[in-house]
């Protein structure tokens, strides 16, 4: 349910009054998106900034979500609403074994989707993302639309389907959204947008899912409704936040352990490399990955690679080749080796054996070159962006960081944990490489999916 939201806060006096409330479908209170961009601009949410954003101005912090509520004004009107954000997520080992039921290590960040929201009572939900054209779907129909696919519109849909599937509310909503999480980026855009559209619903018509069941919806909607066959990783990573391991063994309820880790007092930084490689057409690459995972775990008889022994798989290697092929083999093995990395890159964390860390971070990335195959597409073999930046960061961080292939790969990112006596060094060269702004400086954000309300001054 949508929380109190302070109608006005003097930001010299500190004195928050309550003017004009208002209630709505839940009984629970919004403010009049007029005040609530007065009340942004005189520094009501500064707190709130502070924790959410910590590398960033309370200027910036002020001007964003100020200029997201005027565009609701100019869009919808002077109505109440509140405000949505959802983290993107940076993968930090597993890759590509969530979708078989391996174990992640993942964290949220500080980039996020945030929305300004507004319920309506004509069961009508509109959504205008800026840069985009407004999606408007009506909830008196939930099926899945094959034209729809690989749109935002196919999005809501499908969360909108699972939540009504599972027992919990619906109902109609305007929305304006921004985002600074970059499409393309590895930083999964989709999934903070999935997530929060999850978080809308249960504001305004909650009581809702728990931020488990949340990034399920948001899954739901990507491999039903989007057509995209895609992990629940992502999903998980921006719902829950923070840096947790993620156990996907059963899947209906995942094992999550939250872990206390700040890089930032290491002396390190989190750094995303953009090296502006498309993802458009990788679709197929994308799908390989688990159709060939798939045929090796059901060689045995499995569904899934975690129900195979490994042991068996070893000893079999010569009849698996000649039936999943070659490829496939290497992908099963890059998926043993990852599930029992990430327990240790974990443990290593909490421990603060940072160059344990570091190591097995760089052992992640080489397997996933090497046997996953996911560095570049074997349809492109001219474009190998990540590849370039993949080695420049070895010649630069060998001996003091780490670096690996970040998100699902062929295109997009790479990740690299930078210590900060070399951060001006790598990140002016991965700039003069893949032009400016290619190198994004990160934080992990404690919070996931949430409503943005007032933390008191």
């Amino acid at each position: 349910m949508a929380a109190f939201c302070y109608d006005y806060c003097d930001a010299k006096t500190s004195v928050i009054t309550y003017t004009s409330k208002y209630s709505f479908v839940g009984g629970d209170i919004m403010i009049l998106c007029k005040d609530l961009k007065e009340l942004v601009n005189r520094g009501g949410y500064d707190n709130t900034f502070v924790g959410l954003y910590p590398l960033r101005s309370t200027e910036d912090c002020r001007d964003r979500y100020a200029g997201a509520a005027g565009s609701f004004l100019d869009l919808f009107g002077n109505r109440p609403v509140t405000f949505i954000s959802a983290p993107g997520r940076t993968e930090v080992s597993g890759n590509h074994t969530d979708h078989q039921r391996g174990i992640v290590l993942a964290a949220s960040v500080d980039l996020d989707i945030i929305c300004v929201v507004s319920p309506n009572n004509e069961n009508i939900v509109r959504v205008k993302s800026k840069g985009y054209p407004m999606d408007q779907i009506r909830l008196n129909d939930l099926s899945v639309q094959p034209h729809e696919a690989e749109t935002s519109a196919a999005l809501i849909r499908g969360v909108a389907a699972w939540f009504s599937a599972n027992g919990y509310k619906i109902g109609g909503f305007d929305a304006y959204t921004t985002s600074d999480v970059p499409g393309g980026s590895g930083l999964s855009s989709s999934a903070a947008f999935e997530v929060a559209l999850g978080n809308i619903f249960a504001a305004l018509y909650g009581p809702g899912p728990s931020p488990e069941e949340i990034a399920m919806a948001g899954q739901y909607a990507e491999n039903k409704y989007f057509g995209k066959p895609s992990g629940l990783m992502d999903q998980m990573a921006s719902s829950v936040g923070g840096f947790v391991q993620i156990d996907f063994e059963n899947p209906e309820s995942p094992r999550i352990e939250p872990i206390a880790f700040d890089l930032s007092e290491a002396g390190f930084h989190l750094c995303i490399v953009d090296t502006k490689g498309s993802h458009s057409n990788l679709t197929a690459d994308y799908a390989a990955i688990p159709d060939e995972m798939r045929r090796v775990s059901e060689f045995f008889g499995k569904r899934y690679l975690r129900e195979t022994d490994q042991d068996s798989f070893y000893k079999n290697l010569t009849y698996v080749r000649s039936i999943a092929g070659d490829r496939a083999v290497l992908r099963a093995i890059h998926f043993f080796n990852e599930n029992a990395l990430v327990p240790k890159a974990a443990r290593a964390l909490k421990e603060g054996r940072l160059e344990d860390f570091l190591s097995l971070i760089i052992k992640s990335g080489y397997s996933s070159f090497t046997c996953l195959q996911n560095v570049f597409s074997p349809a492109r073999p001219q474009e190998q962006g990540l590849s370039i930046a993949l080695t420049l960061s070895e010649e630069i961080l060998a001996g003091k960081g780490a670096w690996r292939v970040h998100g699902g790969g062929f295109a997009g990112t790479i990740q690299a944990f930078v210590p900060d006596i070399l951060l001006n060094e790598y990140r002016d060269m991965m700039e003069t490489v893949f032009g400016a702004k290619a190198c994004r400086i990160l934080t992990i954000r404690p919070k996931g999916g949430i409503e943005v309300i007032i933390e008191r001054i």
